[in-house]
């Protein structure tokens, strides 16, 4: 660009490619990786309102309430070595205080998870961030710490996430499950609420993909359900969190697209077990069997049909 083109000259030091979705460039390295003996803190964001299940973190399981469930896994993970939770409400502020964690008081005007996620990790001292859903009560911690690890193992990507097997044809084609495609290093290439990658034959030989995964129910391994737990430098997150929204981004509901429209990569790994994220009735009275079969003496993991 010209000096006199009235345009700040983009930040990167390789070509700048045009793409229908916008204008980017190769970036530099801003992971803030590889760091020595980083100090990782999980963040929690806990929102009250929720239009199916108000209150979900205050929501009790075993007698307590589900946010606290979720911290103490979150310390579990042998690299964590603090768990704030964030929240726009004062009432699981004092919750979560009261039973001696750690919590913060974040605005209640942020338009996504990542904007109070980086809220909180700009108050907090640390080197990697681990965004833990608040709504995840069986969160493992063996999956946080493959997350982790990803993330410290891998200085060119800026963010690791995770995935795990997608086990029934109709979350194949729920547009409330995530679907992720990565390459063969286990790079994200496309996040997605459609059925991707697409079995394009077997749909067409079957009439429609729904009738392929009935007759063919071995087409359920290509698909990988993204889970929402995310791990970052801390000097990334805050970075990322100034970005617009980008063309995908919107399109698809999924911020993570961010990330992938700027050039930057994204690593997926397999979650250790599967989880259950907490958002309507039913999946709170699944939470609480499995956790109360724990209690008996069994161990408490997510098996189908449970």
């Amino acid at each position: 660009m010209t000096p006199d083109s009235g345009l700040q000259t983009p930040d990167c030091l390789e070509l700048v490619t045009c793409y229908p979705f916008g204008l980017f460039c190769n970036p530099v390295n801003h992971t803030g990786l590889p760091i020595q003996n980083p100090t990782v803190v999980a963040i929690i964001p806990a929102r009250y309102s929720s239009s199916r299940l108000p209150g979900k973190p205050l929501l009790e399981i075993q007698g307590r309430p589900m946010v606290l469930h979720v911290v103490e896994r979150a310390l579990k993970a042998p690299s964590v070595s603090r768990a704030v939770v964030a929240t726009d409400d004062r009432r699981i502020l004092k919750a979560v205080r009261a039973a001696g964690h750690e919590a913060l008081l974040t605005s209640a005007a942020h338009a996504s998870g990542s904007d109070r996620l980086a809220e909180a990790a700009a108050q907090v001292e640390a080197d990697v961030i681990v965004n833990v859903q608040g709504d995840e009560p069986l969160i493992s911690p063996e999956t946080i710490e493959r997350a982790v690890e990803a993330l410290l193992e891998g200085d060119d990507c800026a963010a690791a996430t995770t995935c795990e097997p997608i086990e029934s044809a109709s979350d194949v084609l729920s547009s409330d499950v995530v679907k992720v495609v990565a390459d063969g290093r286990g790079r994200a290439l496309y996040f997605s609420r459609s059925p991707v990658p697409y079995p394009r034959e077997a749909a067409r030989r079957y009439g429609s993909l729904a009738a392929a995964l009935e007759v063919e129910p071995a087409l359920l391994n290509t698909f990988r359900k993204h889970t929402g737990l995310y791990v970052y430098s801390r000097a990334f997150l805050l970075e990322f969190a100034r970005w617009p929204q980008t063309a995908l981004e919107r399109a698809e509901s999924l911020e993570q697209l961010r990330i992938l429209e700027h050039g930057y990569q994204i690593r997926v790994v397999e979650a250790a077990s599967p989880s259950v994220g907490v958002d309507t009735e039913e999946d709170l009275r699944r939470v609480r069997a499995i956790m109360e079969e724990g209690l008996r003496g069994g161990s408490p993991t997510v098996r189908e049909g449970v």
